[in-house]
């Protein structure tokens, strides 16, 4: 049975051991969308309640909307210390919540952008900033932060949403926005699949495409008891760094091949490539331009203008060099896998020099992993030359 959770009384919300607050058994996830004051996903959780009385506000948390409010003082003090913060810095934090991290990072740090997509945390939030006389040094954006234009920023520091963490660290990662670093406190499973390293067990997309562009360090782990409510599992700090040079590589084809390389990352490379649904998706995305060439294969563009006579011979034409076509694409993905020395390799064991390697001997054959820009209308099929 569902219990109806208790305010949080705001003036006591930096100590733990003074808050009382019960919780309902929902899943722990973020649910991604809108709050509204009328919003009442469920009917056990009451809808918010908000009231000043003095210097005191409080709130109902839901964990359904992974509202966890980190509460120890000590571990606050420690994650604006790891951060290594300016007395000039304008600080991006995604999630600030209550504001116990935005206080903090105050302390240091000149300006905070706060981007909040609840609505009655942010009046929280503000309250508090009144209180203590900070409100002109704080920016508050009531959006979503994976939908939320970034303004100018020096560093990322951040408890975010755990449902939100992998989306989100691929637009700072690869958005437009300079930054010095960013600290960010999450999910700590999440966070060793962030941390992996080639051999490890959770080494895994995630960690590839991250670490295309920008270093990972662990900071340290922080315990659930530290947060109110009380998540099911524990959490980590880890601090990214964006790379001084990155690899001239295209993202969209980088994205599209390590998600083929690694739909199964323990399986080796020559079976996963080998496979007819793979070749046959690879081979339409690679438009098989000047792929044959060498192999004296010739283009053919086809559609129903045809004579009423010719269509039945030409259809089995068609049907037959594009099996062809397949068997000569298919050798062709082989003898580059085999001509690196990847195809008993498995992907969960290769770094990302060695995946780049492969991309670029891929493309350079003529195989393409994203849909190539210069793709015609026509539905393109190759045959064979007598």
């Amino acid at each position: 049975m569902l219990r109806r959770i208790k305010p949080l009384s705001l003036a006591l919300l930096p100590f733990k051991q003074s808050l009382r607050l019960l919780v309902t058994k929902s899943p722990h996830r973020y649910n991604h969308k809108n709050y509204s004051d009328n919003d009442n996903d469920n009917p056990y959780e009451r809808k918010q309640k908000t009231k000043n009385v003095g210097a005191e506000c409080s709130i109902y948390l839901h964990k359904s909307r992974g509202q966890h409010i980190l509460t120890n003082p000590r571990v606050l003090d420690a994650i604006v210390r790891k951060a290594e913060l300016r007395p000039t810095d304008t600080v991006l934090e995604i999630g600030p919540g209550t504001g116990n991290l935005t206080l903090k990072l105050l302390e240091v740090a000149q300006k905070v952008v706060a981007i909040e997509i609840d609505p009655r945390m942010i009046q929280i939030l503000n309250t508090r900033l009144s209180e203590h006389g900070l409100q002109d040094r704080v920016t508050v954006i009531c959006k979503d932060a994976l939908k939320a234009e970034f303004p100018h920023f020096d560093i990322i520091v951040a408890n975010i949403p755990y449902g939100i963490s992998s989306p989100l660290i691929a637009k700072i990662v690869f958005g437009t926005n300079t930054f010095r670093s960013c600290t960010l406190l999450l999910q700590k499973e999440f966070a060793r699949r962030l941390l992996a390293n080639p051999g490890d067990s959770e080494y895994n997309r995630l960690a590839v495409n991250v670490k295309l562009v920008a270093d990972v360090k662990f900071v340290m782990d922080v315990s659930k008891r530290d947060f109110v409510p009380c998540p099911k599992v524990d959490s980590s700090v880890v601090k990214i760094h964006r790379k001084g040079e990155v690899p001239g590589v295209d993202i969209n084809e980088w994205w599209a091949f390590t998600r083929t390389c690694f739909s199964k990352k323990n399986k080796t490379l020559g079976a996963t490539f080998k496979q007819k649904r793979k070749v046959v998706e690879l081979f339409k995305r690679s438009q098989m331009i000047d792929v044959f060439e060498e192999n004296g294969v010739e283009q053919y563009s086809f559609d129903d203008r045809d004579e009423e006579d010719e269509k039945d011979d030409e259809g089995e034409c068609s049907l037959v060099c594009l099996e062809m076509a397949m068997s000569l694409f298919k050798d062709k993905i082989v003898g580059v896998l085999k001509a690196g020395e990847f195809e008993d390799k498995r992907p969960s064991k290769l770094s990302n020099e060695e995946l780049l390697r492969l991309l670029t001997l891929f493309n350079q054959a003529g195989i393409h992993f994203h849909h190539q820009a210069k793709r015609k209308d026509e539905f393109v099929v190759t045959y064979a030359t007598t």
